[in-house]
């Protein structure tokens, strides 16, 4: 006998909702006693309220210790912190530093002292003719002499030592060096400088010089003569010259740092390599990128291919601030009279402003100290991202030796400065004032390399993601995919089920 049950529509709707919460159990209970995961086999199994309690309370606890490290290791590597490796490697040959010279006193008093007192008779400042007689309080009136030459586009370097007449012997590795390998550049201090071995522009027909070239050892040896009797009174405090070993892609940039060299005396400068680099973002804010400002700038370093420097890109943005606001630019800058502003790409030619004039000091001061103004003049002017130092060790020896001396005596009377009075009773004397003689070489193979490196890089978070989760609750990538599969398993479930519905 059969006995026949009409189940209500709500009744068959409860049937089907219990069969599929049934399933659902079914597969979460089937994963929570596989899965590889501590904790979760735990509750599964547990046969009574008080031990899933104990176990669903321990897997949350540990759960959220297991966030909590996982949270940190992740906004630790967001910090992008760093470390800086030291490596030492040997390096023969290598490429032979940039040397630039300039005399320490710049300005020839036989050229200047003529066409500088017509300037200030012009002027009424002065009304003097006697060349003799040159006062401290002139001082001021030749530095703007300089300036307005500049502003009316007229050359200076008539009035400055050319290298011509203050370098009587050069020779690298045993081969004679002229004043061809040489270039030169204007620097506000010192006049004008002459580099040696600077990175061509034209790499075709130029090249570095590395320190194995002609069998020799790379060692540069340089016989300077400065003329100390044609210095300008009260322009400098000293009689010498100044030099600057530097990379070869490196501006030149004297006035901050340099070695002064006194005369009568044989200067050995012994020098090392030293190589830095750093991460870009989102490590560091570094650059190497030459924007235009710099650009127009290097044009004034005739001949070379100079490379990122952040001090040349705070000057050119300085300045590029100091004509916006005056109308004319620092006039310490010289090597700056091309200027680039913000948001152009084209090179304006500026004019100088007068000494006296304190709204460049005033400009400055508030490109360096404003923030708003900083940010958007000079926002790019980061660290450089990799740069060469050259580390020296400088010893001298008094010099010249006495059979140099009348060598030295027949190059002084042949280049065209005047001769000092009563040169032929004191020329010994006046040798010994103004004979500079220098020796570049390097000390060591050995290049030091620091480079800065990633504390915390993809592979380490991974690794303590990995450490955490296994310490704390056992998860690896395979009970991942345990998940994976049971996430599937319900979906296709749910898959099935709705189109058994839908027919």
């Amino acid at each position: 006998m059969s006995t026949d049950i009409n189940m209500s529509p709500t009744d068959e709707k409860r049937a089907k909702l219990l069969r599929k919460s049934r399933s659902v159990r079914l597969i979460i209970r089937e994963f929570g006693l596989n899965t590889s995961t501590h904790g979760i086999p735990g509750i599964a199994r547990s046969e009574s309220m008080h031990n899933r309690i104990f176990w669903s309370i321990s897997t949350l606890i540990f759960t959220s210790i297991m966030t909590y490290f996982i949270v940190q290791t992740i906004r630790s590597y967001f910090q992008y912190p760093t470390q800086t490796s030291v490596s030492i490697v040997t390096q023969w040959p290598q490429p032979f530093p940039a040397v630039t010279i300039c005399n320490y006193s710049p300005l020839r008093y036989d050229r200047v002292i003529k066409p500088f007192l017509n300037y200030t008779a012009a002027l009424n400042l002065t009304n003097i003719t006697d060349t003799t007689n040159f006062t401290k309080a002139y001082v001021p009136y030749l530095r703007q002499f300089l300036i307005d030459k500049f502003n009316q586009n007229e050359s200076v370097n008539e009035y400055l030592y050319s290298l011509e007449s203050m370098m009587m012997f050069c020779s690298f590795n045993g081969l004679s060096c002229t004043v061809a390998d040489f270039t030169w550049f204007l620097s506000p201090q010192y006049g004008l400088c002459y580099t040696f071995n600077a990175n061509p522009k034209d790499s075709l027909n130029k090249h570095i010089r590395n320190t194995g070239e002609n069998g020799g050892t790379g060692t540069l040896e340089l016989h300077l003569y400065i003329h100390q009797h044609q210095n300008v009174p009260y322009m400098t405090n000293g009689v010498g010259a100044v030099v600057l070993v530097h990379d070869n892609a490196q501006v030149p940039i004297i006035e901050q740092k340099c070695t002064r060299l006194a005369p009568g005396r044989h200067h050995r400068l012994g020098y090392g390599i030293k190589q830095s680099t750093f991460l870009p973002l989102p490590y560091t804010s570094c650059s190497d990128q030459v924007n235009v400002g710099m650009q127009a700038m290097y044009t004034q370093y005739h001949d070379t291919n100079y490379g990122y420097s952040q001090k040349i890109c705070y000057t050119a943005c300085i300045q590029a601030y100091i004509y916006h606001k005056c109308g004319c630019g620092s006039p310490f800058y010289w090597t700056t009279s091309l200027v680039v502003l913000p948001g152009s790409d084209k090179s304006i030619h500026i004019p100088f402003c007068n000494i006296s004039d304190s709204c460049y000091t005033q400009a400055q001061a508030e490109a360096m100290t404003t923030e708003s103004i900083w940010t958007y003049y000079c926002s790019d002017c980061g660290q450089e991202c990799s740069f060469n130092e050259v580390p020296i060790a400088s010893t001298s020896v008094y010099s010249p030796p006495a059979y140099l001396m009348n060598e030295i005596k027949t190059f002084v009377e042949s280049t065209d400065v005047p001769l000092p009075t009563n040169w032929s009773t004191t020329w010994t004397s006046e040798i010994l004032l103004s004979y500079v003689s220098l020796e570049v070489s390097f000390e060591t193979t050995r290049t030091e390399i620091y480079a800065q490196q990633a504390s915390i890089g993809p592979v380490d978070v991974l690794s303590n993601v990995g450490g955490q989760t296994g310490l704390w609750i056992g998860i690896s990538f395979l009970s991942l995919m345990e998940i994976a599969e049971m996430i599937y398993r319900l979906l296709r479930s749910q898959y099935h089920r709705f189109r058994r519905f839908a027919v």
